[in-house]
């Protein structure tokens, strides 16, 4: 992997880096707040078998979200580190140029399209 220096508009820099703490603060945020209504929802009544069927239920959706938060969350930390490093808009895998457009549509990608596919299929095998 080559380690190149972005040359990158500052404007857009900030912009992103702008972007991926706002990206950052609502995902740290919404997990306070998943925890938060957890607790307060829990109250002390009779339970039916349904009530812990559905609880067990609810508990897998919430893991498998915080899973993909949890990776959305280490990709925006990535992303960041690269701002500060200079090597924003640089796929950390091949070093080759991310285009602009990948970068505003997904701020935290640090893969290129076709590496990501890459990942993505070797990852379901």
């Amino acid at each position: 992997m080559s380690k190149q220096k972005a040359k990158g508009d500052p404007a857009f820099l900030a912009q992103q880096r702008k972007r991926l703490v706002a990206m950052r603060d609502q995902l740290m945020g919404t997990d306070a707040a998943r925890t938060a209504l957890q607790r307060a929802t829990k109250v002390d009544e009779a339970k039916e078998i349904e009530d812990d069927a559905q609880q067990m239920a609810q508990s897998e959706v919430d893991e498998a979200v915080n899973v993909v938060e949890a990776h959305r969350l280490h990709a925006i930390e990535r992303a960041l580190a690269k701002i500060d490093e200079g090597t924003y808009g640089f796929s950390d895998a091949s070093g080759d140029p991310i285009p602009r457009a990948r970068l505003e549509a997904i701020p935290e990608a640090v893969l290129t399209i076709q590496e990501e596919e890459a990942r993505e299929k070797q990852q379901r095998r």
